[in-house]
């Protein structure tokens, strides 16, 4: 079996150097920490948990919690695409992700608890409710954390510059013509939904088109049938919106569905502009227009930053936003 010793004669480092570089401690320079783990992978080197533990004082578990209203879990296309990320960032370093049951094998134990029993180095959190308790509780606390898709002074977190990809999806809108914008609205209780509709109306009033009430619809929960509702209220009124920006991608397939229903086109008659990206985005008729999350790089900077803290034994509180872009396609039309 390969040792640690082995490792050390093969690189010509100290056996503390490879022992720093395998841990990922700050004090060793990229360069050997790259030099150290090519020779960790080649000469397949799998060091003893138990042991490690003991050396390090860490458990090498990083607790993962996802908080959303749909009940769907893991099968959330955002959380699937953001946790991938993350985990291939973290894993590097060996870490493995423990995730929260909801239920939590129905004790009373909060996530803290939960977390804290377990014996976790650092949470990951992706939770859009600005209102959960249990989740406030952990950003508050002294365990190394980082949430995503939430906005917070008390917590390290990273989330997407919803107001500026709102700014865009309007402004692409006006640029097509279109002079009667409308809004599907995320739930008011989400930051998503907070942030995307207060950068609907700054671009709206930026560009000096009236917001009319009627043309902010609650989505609810960033689901189809929401979208469908949603745009089946829109399609009622007496002056419909020619172009419709909805706060999620899978808003905006069922906006889409409910205009099929009703006769008409899209983007002939309404044209349609989503927020996300999700996969199925390019696949649908038509292809959606929508506003990029960089999903990858979300995971990839949560990961960082909780492996910051982690390293550093300290609780730290910065604020990562994410850029996002404009991806046109076939959902909207010039007018």
């Amino acid at each position: 079996m390969v040792t640690i010793y082995d490792i050390a004669k093969k690189t010509g480092f100290s056996v503390t150097t490879v022992s720093k570089a395998i841990n990922n401690y700050s004090d060793v320079s990229e360069k050997t920490k790259k030099a150290i783990l090519q020779a960790v992978e080649d000469m397949n080197y799998l060091p003893n948990s138990s042991a490690r533990t003991l050396s390090t004082k860490k458990s090498w578990t990083i607790g993962v919690i996802f908080v959303e209203s749909l009940g769907i879990g893991i099968k959330h296309p955002f959380f699937n695409e953001v946790i991938e990320s993350f985990k291939q960032a973290v894993e590097v370093f060996e870490y493995d992700l423990l995730f929260a049951s909801r239920n939590l094998h129905g004790s009373n134990k909060s996530y803290l608890e939960h977390f804290r029993y377990r014996g976790v180095d650092g949470v990951v959190v992706v939770c859009s409710d600005i209102h959960n308790e249990q989740v406030r509780e952990l950003m508050a606390n002294s365990l190394p954390s980082v949430v995503i898709d939430l906005s917070s002074t008390t917590s390290s977190v990273v989330y997407s510059d919803n107001i500026t990809g709102s700014k865009l999806a309007v402004e692409h809108l006006y640029s097509l013509g279109h002079r009667r914008i409308a809004h599907i609205a995320g739930h008011e209780s989400t930051f998503a939904g907070q942030e995307r509709q207060k950068g609907f109306i700054r671009a709206m009033e930026e560009l000096s088109l009236p917001v009319l009430d009627e043309y902010i619809v609650n989505g609810q929960f960033f689901s189809e049938q929401g979208g469908y509702d949603a745009m089946k209220r829109l399609l009622s009124l007496e002056e419909p919106a020619t172009g419709i920006f909805v706060a999620g991608d899978n808003m905006a397939i069922g906006a889409i569905e409910a205009i099929r229903e009703a006769g008409f086109d899209v983007p002939k008659d309404f044209s349609i502009i989503g927020f996300d990206d999700i996969n199925i985005a390019k696949l649908i008729h038509p292809k959606l227009t929508t506003i990029k999350q960089q999903t990858d790089l979300i995971g990839k900077r949560s990961a960082e930053l909780l492996l910051e803290q982690i390293n550093t034994k300290e609780k730290l509180t910065k604020q990562i936003k994410v850029p996002v872009k404009l991806v046109e396609r076939d959902s909207c039309r010039k007018i």
